[in-house]
């Protein structure tokens, strides 16, 4: 028995001896070995300062300025070195309230008493020169340089973005960003915010009682420097961004103008803006808030992020080529239209009289006609039910981008609204609908909503003939070989190519001497399909799809005006009018253009372009 006490005795000795040379074999290793454990170990006489790069500079696709950087300088404290200081005589500095200082230093030490946090900033220059010439007053306290962001033309506030203080969320699920740093959160500044942004560099200082830097630890051994963003080439043309957002001035809505051979977004504006000047570091503090609050929702885009209204007749153009691939009409076919197409009592109003054919039904946006095609669509016999035919017109209309994300580089896209069969049976009941308990559907109204980058990518789409490359705002990172091959994919929609050539030219026929005659321009070859959607809150929101030339088209383009009337009369004028600019550098109509500049249409109510 003594001796099996003996040997557990002599086993516990052994594993004590044993844990003891593990721990100080670890010590050695700190001490000795690691880097990073000797600078914690010196803390207190060695600063650690962030060196923050300047984020990528961003450009139009002509190489014009779009946004850059200008320094700015910020507080920063390292709250186990703090003493005792003058809290009135710094705040007077910064000119903020003692309040805001306490609680921002308390902020400080509760995320670390060891690790720098910015106190305030960004410091205004008359603050940053005095407060330079008093620094040894505030031991614990230093100030860096960051940068803020400048968009010298003033324009794509929705497209570029901006810049705020990260939030604890982001700091606890990330290990590169800490409290104080700044991040994307809009546009293509939060897309491609890992290129844009570089990376932070780290460099060591030994400094004195009193805070003061007295040089560089063990000669920037330790020292890592930080490395510039990637510059970023738009998409954007900053000329034609610049004139769409002066013809959009007092009017809500939203354009997007696309070149069809790539899919890269020319322009994009949504209405009313702001200046995305008003939210750089140094301004975002005083106007934020003011944004944010306004009733005309300046920081919503409504270009990608909008379809409480229908797209109205532009839709016709999809109904169409799905109408002619699934052969239940032809180019050849003629529908009699005398005022309307009649469901029981209710009556899709139009406003021709006798046969339509094919091309004037386009050209002269013929409800009865679409009526007929949509429930020939429904009623297809080839699918069994009306459930199933409703079940393929939806999953073409996908194909196209409706109904879903299409893609865009860009946060906030939208779906869309279009409902599902099950959707309809829920709301009707099984077997309780078909083509004429949704009959609106027809003409681009009822369950449907579309987005101004849809509309713009059908338009691509009829351009390309049948395909479409997902709609993107960036054309090239500076030190990537390519942009994400998402965007160089070709997207068909399963559509015979020859059905595409019919309905282009009913689309020509259009601005010639159909419903948009009004826009007609010879050398411009414009094809396009007016749209005038219902509104319950005022007048006709107008709306327009085109491209431009007919044949290898350079640009596609939609508009849609709230309030704006007839698809003809505000939307196809401004359409007309940036095609025009894009193509030939100029524009021919200063009537037109004075015209439409001078439209206002934010307070207006009853219909009054009758």
């Amino acid at each position: 028995m003594a001796l099996v006490k003996s040997n557990k005795a002599y086993a516990i000795l052994i594993i004590v001896f044993l844990t003891m040379i593990i721990y100080l074999l670890k010590i050695a290793s700190l001490q000795l070995f690691e880097n990073n454990y000797s600078l914690s170990a010196d803390n207190n006489a060695i600063r650690r300062v962030i060196e923050y790069p300047a984020r990528g500079l961003v450009f139009d696709r002509n190489n014009k300025l779009l946004v850059y950087n200008k320094p700015i300088y910020e507080l920063m404290v390292q709250p186990n070195r703090l003493s005792d200081f003058d809290t009135i005589e710094l705040c007077d500095v910064l000119k903020i309230p003692k309040a805001l200082l306490i609680d921002n230093l308390q902020k400080a030490k509760d995320y670390s008493r060891h690790k720098s946090s910015q106190v305030y900033g960004p410091i205004d220059q008359e603050s940053y020169i005095i407060l330079s010439e008093k620094m040894y007053k505030y031991k614990g306290f230093y100030l860096q340089t960051r940068f803020e962001r400048i968009y010298p033309l003033s324009i794509g506030a929705h497209v570029l973005g901006y810049l705020r203080e990260v939030d604890k969320e982001i700091v606890d699920s990330s290990s590169y960003y800490i409290p104080g740093d700044i991040i994307g959160v809009s546009g293509i500044e939060s897309t491609y915010e890992q290129y844009l942004r570089g990376k932070k560099g780290v460099h060591y200082y030994l400094v004195d009682a009193v805070s003061r830097i007295v040089g560089s630890y063990k000669d920037g051994k330790f020292d890592t420097s930080a490395v510039v963003g990637m510059d970023i080439i738009s998409s954007l043309d900053a000329e034609l961004q610049v004139y769409g957002e002066l013809l959009m001035q007092n009017k809500r809505g939203a354009i997007v103008a696309i070149e069809p051979s790539t899919g890269e977004v020319l322009a994009m504006i949504s209405s009313p803006g702001f200046d995305p000047n008003m939210l750089t570091s140094t301004k975002l503090r005083d106007n934020y808030s003011t944004l944010v609050l306004d009733e005309d929702r300046p920081m919503f885009n409504r270009a990608i992020g909008s379809a409480t209204s229908p797209p109205g007749s532009t839709f016709k153009v999809v109904d169409a080529l799905i109408g002619l691939n699934e052969g239940v009409i032809t180019t050849e076919t003629v529908i009699p239209c005398n005022g309307g197409f009649s469901v029981g009592s209710h009556v899709v109003g139009c406003h021709h009289v006798g046969g339509v054919n094919f091309y004037h039904s386009i050209s002269g946006s013929c409800n009865s006609y679409y009526c007929e095609v949509f429930t020939r669509l429904i009623r297809n016999p080839k699918y069994g039910s009306f459930e199933n035919a409703y079940r393929n017109w939806y999953n073409q209309l996908q194909k196209f981008g409706i109904g879903r994300k299409i893609g865009i580089d860009l946060p906030g896209e939208y779906a869309g609204v279009l409902y599902t069969a099950d959707r309809f049976n829920k709301k009707h009941g099984v077997g309780k609908w078909g083509p004429f308990r949704i009959i609106s559907l027809a003409i681009g109204q009822g369950e449907l909503g579309l987005t101004a980058l849809q509309l713009a990518n059908i338009a691509a789409t009829v351009a390309n003939r049948g395909y479409f490359y997902v709609p993107h705002l960036v054309k090239k990172i500076i030190g990537l070989p390519n942009i994400d091959s998402t965007y160089l994919k070709k997207n068909y929609v399963d559509i015979d190519s020859n059905y595409f050539t019919a309905v282009v030219e009913g689309m020509e026929q259009v601005v010639i001497f159909g419903t948009a005659a009004n826009i007609y321009l010879p050398e411009l070859s414009q094809c396009g399909k007016t749209g005038t959607a219902q509104n319950p809150h005022g007048d006709y929101n107008s709306v327009f799809i085109s491209f431009a030339p007919k044949n290898n088209p350079k640009i596609a383009i939609a508009v849609y005006v709230e309030n704006g009337g007839y698809g003809s009369v505000t939307a196809a004028p401004i359409a007309s009018l940036m095609m025009e600019k894009y193509i030939n550098d100029t524009t021919s109509r200063p009537y037109l253009e004075e015209y439409m500049i001078s439209k206002n249409l934010m307070n207006r109510g009853e219909r009054t372009d009758r």
